[in-house]
């Protein structure tokens, strides 16, 4: 699954994967795969990813367009 979101809440910030890899304890490398879709991410960085964005995992995984937390 591709999760263009990613990259747009990423960029969204002025930040870099190396940045957001940090945050989650990964390689960049490994990162790019997320957002590029060759590898699904896992559930426990959606939801680090969610609180970080303050957002909702819905909306990262395109399930809302509404980007405001429950």
């Amino acid at each position: 699954m591709y999760y263009p979101r990613l990259r747009d809440l990423r960029e969204d910030r002025d930040l870099v994967q190396k940045e957001i890899a940090a945050l989650l304890q990964i390689d960049q490398r490994v990162y790019s795969n997320y957002e590029t879709g060759k590898r699904e991410i896992p559930t426990r960085f959606v939801i680090r990813l969610a609180d970080f964005y303050h957002t909702s995992t819905d909306y990262i995984l395109g399930r809302t367009n509404d980007p405001k937390p429950y």
